[in-house]
């Protein structure tokens, strides 16, 4: 038995992607305290009522329970 030695491929180095930060989950998300007071974040969906948040999605807020939308107002150049 002759030992030999295998040479093994190199890898190529894989490039390290950055990870993003998790969002941060719970009650506190959807309230902020300002003056003593709380205030909600998102506002409440129209049709399902109190207790039903609308997500933020930029230029509008959904409702993840019944699909309704609600644009948000754009600010128009004069």
């Amino acid at each position: 038995m002759a030992e030999e030695e295998v040479e093994k491929p190199e890898k190529p180095e894989e490039k390290k992607t950055e990870k993003k930060k998790k969002k941060r989950k719970g009650a506190f998300s959807y309230f902020s305290i300002k003056e003593k007071k709380l205030t909600r974040v998102l506002p409440f969906c129209e049709r399902c009522g109190p207790g039903y948040f609308m997500a933020d999605h930029g230029n509008r807020y959904t409702c993840g329970h019944c699909g309704y939308t609600r644009y948000k107002p754009t600010e128009t150049s004069q």
